[in-house]
């Protein structure tokens, strides 16, 4: 059983790890989520995960702000459905979420989306 946490340590924030991620990570798509993901022996955590929503689609701050506390919201909901089914012998792994949508999408089709990444996530590290 998980908590419904997302503490400081689950989040990315090394520079290092990020630019590695764009460089060298695997990556796939669910709309609006794209998601991008590498292995981090680095990490305690065996997730670690960040959150961006792209300046040149949304200009406003808060527009930017809302789209991150809705995704990370999602994430934190229903991020059992990823770590209940890690091996415990599994290496840790950084995962990015970059929202691509054009407009801002209501919490529910973010929630659906989110799902049915974890999930496909699930299938794509530990199988």
């Amino acid at each position: 059983m998980h908590q419904f946490s997302f503490s400081k340590p689950e989040r990315l924030k090394s520079k290092k790890i990020i630019s590695q991620l764009f460089e060298e990570g695997s990556s796939f798509s669910v709309f609006p989520l794209r998601v991008v993901y590498l292995k981090n022996p680095d990490s305690k955590e065996k997730l670690q995960i960040a959150i961006t929503v792209p300046k040149r689609s949304f200009k406003k701050a808060v527009s930017r702000n809302l789209l991150k506390r809705r995704i990370r919201e999602a994430y934190r909901l229903n991020k059992g459905l990823l770590l209940d089914h890690i091996p415990l012998e599994a290496e840790p792994y950084a995962i990015m979420f970059i929202y691509t949508a054009r407009e801002i999408l209501e919490s529910p089709k973010i929630h659906k989306s989110m799902i049915k990444v974890l999930k496909q996530l699930k299938t794509s590290l530990f199988t």
